[in-house]
């Protein structure tokens, strides 16, 4: 599971998703990549999720970059807990994905194969996606 290894602070406050990704929003290592198109946060499992879905497509073919990290934590308090008492316990991990950040890459696989290796990734993501090429941006 992604997690970091030491954070400065346990905890953290929300924060808000509000603007467009400015850094990462570009391909910066291989031929193809999956862009979100949504705000959200996305899990530590589900950037997983994606990971072993691209994974198992490609086999042993191909490079592929995660180019996101789940370093935000997210607290949770028990159910049926009345208010106060504090800030609960760290439940998981997340990273804050904003409109046009680039999630995963990949490189070394015809397109078609890699259009269905991210989509397949894509569908694991609680956000809508769009397949990019360094090709059609070059263009």
């Amino acid at each position: 599971m992604l997690m970091p290894k030491k954070v400065k602070y346990r905890k953290m406050q929300r924060g808000r998703m509000k603007g467009k990704a400015w850094r990462g929003s570009s391909l910066a290592f291989g031929e193809y990549g999956l862009k979100a198109l949504d705000p959200a946060w996305v899990t530590a499992r589900q950037i997983e999720a994606g990971r072993v879905a691209i994974a198992r497509f490609m086999k042993k073919s191909g490079k592929m970059w995660i180019r996101v990290f789940p370093d935000k934590p997210y607290t949770k308090k028990p159910a049926e807990t009345r208010q106060g008492k504090g800030k609960g316990p760290v439940e998981g991990w997340v990273v804050v994905i904003r409109p046009g950040r680039i999630l995963f890459e990949l490189e070394g696989l015809p397109r078609v194969e890699a259009e269905e290796a991210l989509r397949l990734a894509g569908s694991k993501l609680p956000i809508r996606t769009v397949f990019v090429s360094r090709h059609e941006a070059a263009a």
